[in-house]
């Protein structure tokens, strides 16, 4: 098994693309088969095998993928196959940072997987998208330069409207104050604080707090020991309101409740790592 996260080096393309990230899963590696994958505020583009096929469960439908696609922003847990070998390059973009994209052919969506031929995707037939993950294998920084140079044409034309620009400044602040704070701090209404958040990411300002916050929960209990854990003090230093908050915090976005998921440990942080950036 092989991983590796990495953010963009080029600064324009840095003002889309949070990082970019491989998992390399080969025939015979120990683990899990069915991770589960957390809700995410932010948006995928998968570079995989023109053949690979992938599922991606969600309480009872299934949505499925053969090749490059799109994991769009998805507010519940997805249930994933991952028993058979595969090789993945992912690009993750910042929240809302789809929004306005001119090689995107889509606005932003959310809870879809959604295919991508791959010579649609910024330029790349089947030919590179096996050079990339060739490259991904053995090189990573060499990698980071080839997507920084293949996104810099679309992402260097792209320039950020009104919306873009407050989703930024809601987004530097959206962790560190109440969201009904917010429009005081940002001299806005609150009305056209959720407008012009939901229009570029088409997600309340909520939910977007809720999966951060979620993510924030579990990097840090994946750090612990189950032994560890102290489901109070946990509570505490991420602000719910005691620890019954947070027990249906959990039991909402993961399908598990606090100790039920310190047993089963079946996230793919818990499988694959924390993927930090280097």
């Amino acid at each position: 098994m092989r991983t590796w996260k990495l953010a963009p080096k080029d600064p324009q393309v840095a003002k889309f693309v949070e990082c970019y990230w491989f998992l390399k899963r080969e025939q015979g590696d120990v683990g899990n088969n069915r991770p589960k994958l957390n809700p995410d505020p932010a948006a995928h583009l998968i570079v995989t095998q023109q053949r690979q096929r992938f599922s991606y469960q969600q309480e009872s439908s299934t949505q499925t993928s053969i090749g490059c696609h799109w994991l769009y922003a998805h507010r519940q847990t997805y249930l994933m196959d991952h028993s058979e070998p595969f090789q993945i390059l992912g690009i993750k973009f910042k929240v809302g940072g789809l929004y306005g994209l001119s090689f995107a052919k889509c606005t932003p969506a959310l809870d879809i997987i959604q295919n991508i031929a791959s010579n649609d995707l910024i330029e790349l037939d089947s030919m590179r998208v096996q050079q990339l993950l060739l490259l991904a294998c053995n090189d990573k920084e060499q990698v980071v330069d080839r997507l920084d140079k293949m996104l810099l044409p679309c992402l260097a034309k792209c320039q950020p409207d009104n919306y873009t620009e407050l989703t930024q400044q809601i987004l530097e602040q959206l962790m560190a104050s109440p969201i009904q704070d917010l429009g005081e701090l940002l001299h806005r209404s609150q009305r056209t604080l959720e407008r012009s958040f939901l229009r570029t990411t088409n997600l309340t300002l909520k939910q977007c707090k809720s999966m951060i916050r979620l993510e924030q929960v579990l990097n840090t209990l994946y750090k612990m020991d189950k032994k560890a854990i102290n489901w109070s003090d946990l509570a505490h230093q991420f602000e719910f309101s005691d620890q019954p908050h947070l027990i249906r915090y959990l039991k909402s976005a993961i399908g598990h409740t606090p100790s039920q998921y310190a047993q089963k440990r079946d996230l793919t942080i818990d499988i694959y790592g924390d993927f930090e950036i280097i």
